[in-house]
C-alpha cells in the first residue's frame, strides 16, 4: 500500500514523522499556492518533497486541499493532489530545469480556468481568471470555501472499518483523510494532522489484531483527547475565522453569561477575551501543540473561576482531563431563567463615548443573561446591528435624537423579537421534540387564524429550532436563518436588525 497508514511496530517511528511533517507544515502552504513559480518557492516545495518522500507529502496535500476546499467532491480533491504531487515530484527531480515549476505551476492555472476543469469549483474563480500571470495565481491561491455547516464524517462501525480497509487499504485511506479533513476544515492543521494520523494508526493495528473489539477500545480510549481537541477547535477556529477576534470574545461572552447568568460582567469578560485570544494565536498556528496547550490553559482558568460560583461547572471542572472538562463545559445547556434587576441601558452620551463599544457589549451581555435560550445566531445579529447603529448616530449631527428614535424601534421591534426566540429555545431545550412540535404547533394555530401556512410556517420554526437552538449551531445557515424570521417580521418593511 502506498499510503503511510502505520503498522503495529511502527507507532514510534511514525510518531517522529509525523513531527517531521509539522515541522514543514510552512512550506506545505507554499506548495499548496503554486502561484510565485520563483526559485526559492521552488527550492522550498523540493526540500519538503525530498525530506517527506512522496507519500507523507501527498498524504499533507490531500489533508490541506481538503480543509482549503472543504465543499469539493472526492474525485475533484483527487484530481487536484494528483497534479499538486506530479508538478513537485516532476520538478523536484534531480536535473530538472529551473523553469519546470514556473511552467508547470502556470500550466495548473490555466487548467483550473478551463469551462471543464476537474478540480473544485469556487464562485470567486471567475474573478481571478480574468486575471493574468502572478496575479491570477495569487489570486486562485487566496480562494477557499466556506466550511461545511455540519461535518459530515460519520465513524462507521469497527467492523465496517475493517471491511474498507482491507478491500481496498489506500482508497479507504484516502476518503477518511478527505472526509474528515473536509469536514473539520477549521480545525489547526496541526490537530487535523495528528488525529488523522493516529486514526489510521487505529485501523491498521486493530483490523488485523486477534483480538480487534478490544484493541478498538484501547485504541479509542487512547485519543479521545486528540478526538475531543478536533471537535472542539474545529469550532473555536469556525467562529474565529467568521467573526474575527473582538466579536469571538462577545459570542464566548454571551455563552458564558447564558450558562452562568448570576456572574457579572467583570468576571466573565476576562474569559472571554481569554477564550479569543487562544484562538488568534493557535487557529492558523503550526506549532504542534499550541491549540491543546493554550486551550488546556483557558479551561484551568474557567475552572478555577467559576467551579465555585456554580455546581453544574463545579461538575464538569471536577474531572482530572482538561479536556474533557472543556467539552463539557461547551455542551452545557443555558441555565434557567433567573429573576434579575431591571434590564440597565446605557446612555446616549455613554455610546458615543470613548468607551462606547464596551458600553454597548455590556448592554448585550444583560441582554443575554436575561435571555439565556437565546440562540447564538440572533446574538451575533444584534452585535453587528449594535456596531451599525452606533457608526450611524455617533456620527450625526444630533446623537441624542438619533438615539432617542433608535430607543423607541428598539422597544417596538427588537424586545418581542428576543422574547419569540428566547421562548422557542427554551421550550426546544426543555421538551422532547414530538411534543416541542406539537406545543409549537398549537401555538401558531391560535396566532394564524389562516391553515395554509401553518404546516409551512411549524416546519420552518420546528428546523430553526433544531439547527440554531443548539451550543454547536452552524453558523452561516443560523445567520440565515435568522434573517428569514426577521424578513417576515418586518413583512417587507425596513427593520432594525435588518
Amino acid at each position: 500500500m502506498g499510503l503511510p497508514v502505520p503498522l503495529p511496530g511502527r507507532r514510534r517511528r511514525a510518531s517522529s514523522s509525523m513531527r517531521a511533517a509539522l515541522a514543514l507544515l510552512p512550506l506545505l502552504a507554499a506548495a499548496q499556492a503554486l502561484h510565485r513559480g520563483k526559485a526559492y518557492v521552488r527550492e522550498k516545495v523540493c526540500q519538503e518533497y525530498k525530506i517527506l518522500g512522496k507519500e507523507n507529502f501527498r498524504t499533507l496535500t490531500i489533508i490541506d486541499t481538503s480543509r482549503k476546499y472543504s465543499n469539493g467532491t472526492f474525485q475533484e480533491i483527487g484530481h487536484l493532489v494528483r497534479e499538486i504531487v506530479s508538478l513537485a515530484e516532476t520538478c523536484c527531480a534531480d536535473g530538472a530545469d529551473p523553469s519546470c515549476y514556473d511552467a508547470g505551476s502556470t500550466a495548473l492555472s490555466e487548467k483550473s480556468c478551463a469551462a471543464d476543469s476537474p478540480f473544485p469549483a469556487h464562485p470567486g474563480a471567475a474573478r481571478c481568471c480574468g486575471q493574468q500571470g502572478l496575479e491570477r495565481k495569487l489570486c486562485l491561491a487566496a480562494l477557499r470555501h466556506p466550511p461545511q455547516p455540519l461535518p459530515r464524517f460519520l465513524q462507521p462501525s469497527d467492523s465496517e472499518l475493517c471491511h474498507a480497509f482491507r478491500l481496498e487499504p489506500r482508497e479507504f485511506a484516502d476518503r477518511f483523510l478527505y472526509e474528515y479533513a473536509s469536514s473539520y476544515s477549521q480545525a489547526p492543521l496541526p490537530v487535523l494532522l495528528a488525529s488523522t494520523t493516529t486514526f489510521l494508526s487505529m485501523v491498521s493495528t486493530c483490523c488485523i489484531s486477534p483480538t480487534p473489539t478490544a484493541c478498538f477500545l484501547k485504541e479509542k480510549r487512547e485519543r479521545k483527547t486528540l478526538s475531543l481537541l478536533t471537535l472542539t477547535s474545529n469550532r473555536i477556529c469556525s467562529r474565529f475565522s467568521a467573526y474575527g477576534k473582538d466579536k469571538a470574545s462577545f459570542s464566548s461572552l454571551t455563552s458564558l453569561a447564558q450558562k452562568i447568568p448570576t456572574a457579572s460582567f467583570e468576571e466573565l469578560l476576562p474569559l472571554a477575551e481569554d477564550a479569543a485570544e487562544v484562538a488568534c494565536q493557535c487557529c492558523d498556528s503550526m506549532a504542534e501543540d499550541c491549540m491543546q496547550k493554550k486551550l488546556l490553559e483557558h479551561t484551568a482558568r474557567v475552572c478555577s473561576a467559576l467551579s465555585v460560583r456554580d455546581e453544574r461547572f463545579a461538575a464538569c471542572c471536577q474531572g482530572k482531563n482538561l479536556m474533557e472538562n472543556h467539552f463539557c463545559i461547551l455542551a452545557m445547556p443555558p441555565a434557567p431563567a433567573t429573576r434579575l434587576p431591571e434590564l440597565p441601558e446605557p446612555t446616549n452620551k455613554e455610546l458615543c463615548a470613548k468607551e462606547g463599544a464596551l458600553h454597548a457589549t455590556r448592554f448585550l451581555f444583560e441582554v443575554a443573561r436575561r435571555h439565556p435560550s437565546l440562540p447564538e445566531a440572533v446574538l451575533a445579529k444584534l452585535y453587528d446591528t449594535s456596531g451599525k447603529l452606533r457608526g450611524e448616530c455617533c456620527s450625526s449631527k444630533d446623537p441624542s435624537a438619533c438615539w432617542d428614535s433608535k430607543r423607541q424601534r428598539i422597544a417596538a421591534e427588537l424586545f418581542p423579537f428576543l422574547t419569540k426566540a428566547d421562548q422557542l429555545c427554551g421550550q426546544f431545550h426543555k421538551l422532547p421534540f414530538l411534543e416541542f412540535k406539537k406545543r409549537l404547533r398549537d401555538s401558531l394555530a391560535q396566532s394564524e387564524p389562516s391553515s395554509a401556512p401553518l404546516e409551512q410556517l411549524l416546519e420552518q420554526r420546528a428546523s430553526f429550532a433544531s439547527s440554531c437552538c443548539l451550543p454547536d449551531a452552524p453558523l452561516l445557515l443560523c445567520a440565515s436563518k435568522v434573517t428569514s424570521e426577521l424578513g417576515e417580521l418586518c413583512q417587507g418593511d425596513s427593520c432594525l436588525l435588518g
